[in-house]
């Protein structure tokens, strides 16, 4: 029998993440056409209350989340803890209270592609994630996705973090 401590750490996480970030594509082609209609609602519940694994996550490990750019840094940090090293971004600091934070790489999207899960329903599942967790770690602030490789077809995702009301104001 192996034991499982002589699997390095940096290897456990790489495939335990793997398999979380396939998990919401397999839960697509199993589940969307017996449950119908119903099945993006039902799911953007379960992608909803995630969020609230992010913030503890993020209060777990002490994670910033005064500023913009300290919620762009944290979600990001998230982002990769809970899906892995193959999560591939980075966040801009845009202004005193604004940050993008630009998703080159994305393990959703990437498995979704690959088990033929629309590209509409991977963004949908990652739109409710980002847009309740940035709220959960900060009331004062929100994000707004500008670009979404998945949804819309775009090269990168963009989403953009700032003060709630400010938001759609303010040009980046």
């Amino acid at each position: 029998m192996a034991d499982i401590s002589s699997i390095p750490d940096d290897v456990k996480w790489k495939l335990a993440s793997g398999y979380a970030a396939r998990l919401p594509a397999l839960y697509d082609a199993a589940f969307r056409d017996v449950v119908g209609k119903r099945y993006n609602e039902i799911e953007q519940v379960i992608w909803m209350e995630l969020s609230r694994t992010a913030f503890d996550l993020a209060h777990t490990l002490s994670l910033p989340v005064g500023t913009a750019e300290d919620l762009a840094e944290t979600l990001r940090t998230v982002m990769i803890v809970l899906f892995g090293p193959g999560f591939k971004s980075e966040s801009i600091r845009v202004a005193e209270d604004r940050a993008v934070i630009v998703i080159k790489r994305c393990p959703f999207a990437d498995e979704g592609a690959a088990l033929g899960a629309g590209g509409t329903n991977t963004f949908r599942k990652c739109m409710a994630l980002t847009l309740m967790t940035v709220p959960h770690l900060n009331k004062n602030y929100t994000a707004r996705f500008v670009r979404s490789m998945c949804g819309e077809g775009d090269r990168q995702c963009e989403i953009k973090i700032g003060v709630s009301g400010d938001l759609d104001k303010k040009s980046l």
